[in-house]
């Protein structure tokens, strides 16, 4: 599933290519996708322009000049890619929106969505996200308040968007092995400890900002001629990488915690 670095991604990128341009056209293929009849949801796009990307946790939010917001958010599964369609790509597509000849092919929203909402709505959708981890105000002092008094191990309390959003499944892994924590640590047992509350915050930080400037670790690019997107997939640690030698020497293990799967270094990791 995608992640904060990724939708960081496909934000900073998307940018630089669809903002102001008129949408030309609207394809639904699957209806389930969206959240209105699609004869509404092609008439409110129609000649709108986004003028903004906005991304909350491991949503991407579309401001159109009308007001009204798209509120993306890929699931497990989901690509995005923008090109011609001579470009198209041989994959399942949902949605395409038109940006006047190059079009965002939403693909793979088996479980995603595709929302049109309005900001009152977008922000009542989203209201039970915690902050984002590399919001500037989120400094060790607040990233200490959000974990005090919580109980639980250190993998489902990285990956509650509640807590924090935009963490899953990968980069919970990445960061409690920078960290130096097993991903069954206990929560408590880090606050307890001010040098351990800020290792982790340390590691949050840069696991997070490293994966983002490396372009996540998608599996395919968001167009002709894109490098960045996909550079950390074969920068990860440990994640994904059951029996492989971790960068500390030792042998990467696979638990499953609270029906999450996990992956850790013994040699580099230590219950908390």
């Amino acid at each position: 599933m995608p992640e904060l670095p990724e939708m960081e991604n496909y934000r900073i990128l998307l940018s630089k290519q669809i903002l102001d341009i008129p949408i030309t056209g609207v394809t639904v293929s699957r209806e389930k996708s969206i959240n209105t009849e699609v004869e509404t949801f092609k008439k409110q796009l129609l000649g709108a322009t986004v003028v903004y990307l906005e991304r909350r946790g491991k949503h991407l939010i579309f401001h159109l000049n009308t007001g009204k917001r798209l509120v993306l958010h890929l699931m497990l599964g989901g690509l995005l890619y923008l090109g011609t369609e001579e470009q198209r790509p041989d994959r399942t597509i949902q949605i395409e929106l038109d940006f006047s000849g190059v079009k965002l092919y939403f693909i793979g929203l088996r479980l995603g969505y595709l929302h049109l909402l309005t900001a009152k709505e977008t922000d009542e959708a989203l209201s039970d996200l915690g902050p984002d981890p590399l919001d500037r105000r989120m400094t060790l002092e607040n990233f200490t308040a959000r974990l005090k008094g919580r109980r639980g191990i250190l993998k489902t309390t990285l990956v509650n968007q509640q807590v924090f959003s935009g963490i899953g499944n990968c980069y919970s892994d990445e960061i409690a092995y920078i960290a130096g924590f097993t991903p069954g640590s206990k929560v408590q047992n880090i606050v307890q400890s001010p040098e351990k509350v800020e290792k982790l915050y340390h590691a949050t930080q840069s696991v997070l900002r490293e994966a983002t400037a490396e372009g996540g670790y998608m599996e395919m690019p968001l167009m002709e001629g894109d490098t960045l997107t996909g550079g950390f997939d074969h920068q990860c640690r440990v994640y994904d990488r059951e029996g492989e030698e971790s960068p500390s020497g030792g042998k990467i293990v696979r638990v499953e915690l609270a029906g999450k799967k996990a992956f850790y270094c013994p040699v580099q990791q230590h219950d908390a």
